[in-house]
């Protein structure tokens, strides 16, 4: 049995997550990895290769979940509705903490008043294999910005570490851009002067003490 890529390593990461929610099971519909709830999907995965591929519905983050690099909104008419597909090359590209914070946000989207009850306040923890549910505070619920703030926090920190490798990525092409130029330029100086020297040598001086013969005028013919 092959061992498992690095992708493969973060999808299984992902997946335990996803199973750790109440009534939590996978299917897998057109050969896809579908998480489900009451047989409602609240998460899609697809690994291919090194590539990672998933779909999660955000009623609330959906905007800034957009900014990203790496999303847009999914395909079949999906999108309207909330869901934001996004696509990683390779393992190291999955910003983990982020697409956590939208399986809860997802499965809290599809699961039934019951289920989500069951989970503690969102901002206040996030549940998992090794976590214990947090007692929500009596009578209190979080507001619509304190829900949404993990998410967007998570996603602000992503588009700041893409815009930095971007910003060296672009420094690097401009350096490399500029030495190009330099040394075109000095190919071309060096082929004008080769040309040049060519030139001279293909014509000569008339030699010294004559001159250059003049071709006659000619007669006008009589008529």
């Amino acid at each position: 049995m092959p061992a498992e890529n690095e992708t493969q390593k973060v999808e299984a990461v992902l997946r335990e997550h996803a199973m750790s929610y109440p009534k939590a099971h996978e299917d897998f519909p057109w050969g896809h990895r579908a998480m489900k709830v009451n047989d409602k999907t609240f998460l899609f995965m697809t690994v291919d290769g090194e590539k990672l591929n998933l779909s999660a519905k955000l009623p609330d983050s959906k905007d800034a979940a957009l900014t990203l690099p790496f999303t847009e909104p999914t395909e079949y008419g999906l999108g309207k509705s909330g869901w934001v597909t996004a696509h990683f090359d390779e393992a190291s590209q999955v910003p983990v903490p982020v697409i956590k914070a939208w399986i809860d946000e997802s499965y809290r989207a599809i699961a039934p008043k019951k289920l989500v009850d069951q989970l503690p306040a969102r901002g206040t923890a996030v549940p998992g294999p090794a976590s214990k549910p947090a007692k929500a505070a009596a009578g209190k619920k979080p507001s619509a910005r304190q829900a949404v703030a993990p998410a967007k926090k998570a996603a602000k920190k992503v588009v700041g570490k893409v815009k930095a490798v971007a910003k060296k990525a672009a420094a690097r092409v401009k350096t490399a851009a500029k030495k190009a130029t330099q040394k075109a330029g000095k190919a071309v100086a060096k082929t004008a002067s080769a040309a040049k020297a060519k030139t001279a040598r293909k014509a000569p001086a008339p030699a010294r003490g004559k001159r250059a013969a003049t071709p006659a005028p000619k007669r006008a013919r009589r008529s």
